[in-house]
């Protein structure tokens, strides 16, 4: 995996959060609430929590009761999700999901939503989220689906290869759209200890005030980006131009609606 690839720092959280968190993660956040455990009083941990869409749902739905813990490899996604409302009972803590520094046992449920696929080593990252487990409890997490399957995602990396056909920027589809092998995802948590695992393929909407929105947030709002200046210094607004045009002539300068896919996976020891 390319370093850059975990890399959300800059004006990349605040891009992210506002022209792809509506578009793409705040309905599957929504999805992912349901299918958490009910958790009268304990601890939750999110991995993985980015600029806290997920986050921010569940300190609103969980009990004063529940302590919410949030980490994220990268600060500058904590320190934008830490400044939106409501997010004064959440714990944020900088932590590598692969080496969590809590105790054994210590959560009722850890969730990650479209995080894993970043993990350099998911059998470790599940290793260590089986290790935080309290004994009964579940680690409910998703992953997208491939990039077929995500026509946003596709015609955005299409647009960038066509536009640097030499060296075509593969960020979308080397990382967030790689893993959606359910087998390898039963046999990675199976060598971490989890020994039930159910996976749902869920296939919602992608709603979009227009096409400039998921262009501006998958070139400009994620990693995508350094992958576009590395290539062509002082062009990424014309990338950005050019992944609009190439959504608007698949759905269209208004309103956006995309088909979407994901996985959501739900494990316990």
């Amino acid at each position: 995996m390319a370093t850059n690839d975990t890399t959300f720092a800059g004006s990349i959280p605040a891009l992210y959060d506002r022209h792809l968190g509506p578009v793409l993660f705040e309905p599957y956040a929504a999805d992912k609430l349901r299918r958490l455990p009910p958790i009268a009083q304990g601890a939750i941990l999110e991995t993985a929590s980015g600029t806290g869409i997920v986050t921010q749902r569940l300190a609103t739905a969980l009990s004063d009761a529940v302590r919410i813990v949030a980490t994220d490899l990268n600060q500058p996604m904590l320190d934008h999700a830490a400044s939106k409302p409501g997010m004064a009972r959440v714990t944020f803590r900088q932590a590598d999901a692969l080496a969590l520094p809590f105790g054994d046992d210590e959560f009722d449920a850890v969730t990650c939503q479209f995080g894993v696929m970043f993990f350099p080593d998911r059998t470790a990252g599940y290793r260590e989220a089986r290790r935080v487990l309290k004994p009964g409890g579940r680690f409910v997490f998703s992953v997208w689906d491939s990039l077929a399957t995500n026509p946003l995602a596709a015609v955005v990396t299409d647009a960038m290869a066509a536009r640097y056909p030499q060296d075509p920027p593969r960020f979308l589809a080397r990382t967030p759209h790689a893993y959606h092998d359910v087998t390898a995802i039963r046999a990675e948590l199976a060598a971490a200890g989890f020994t039930t695992v159910a996976v749902e393929t869920v296939a919602l909407i992608a709603r979009a005030a227009s096409h400039r929105d998921p262009a501006i947030g998958f070139c400009q709002g994620s990693p995508l980006r350094s992958e576009i200046e590395a290539r062509d210094p002082g062009g990424l607004q014309a990338a950005t131009d050019a992944a609009a045009d190439a959504l608007a002539a698949r759905f269209g300068t208004g309103a956006i609606n995309a088909p979407m896919q994901a996985h959501v996976v739900s494990a316990s020891a």
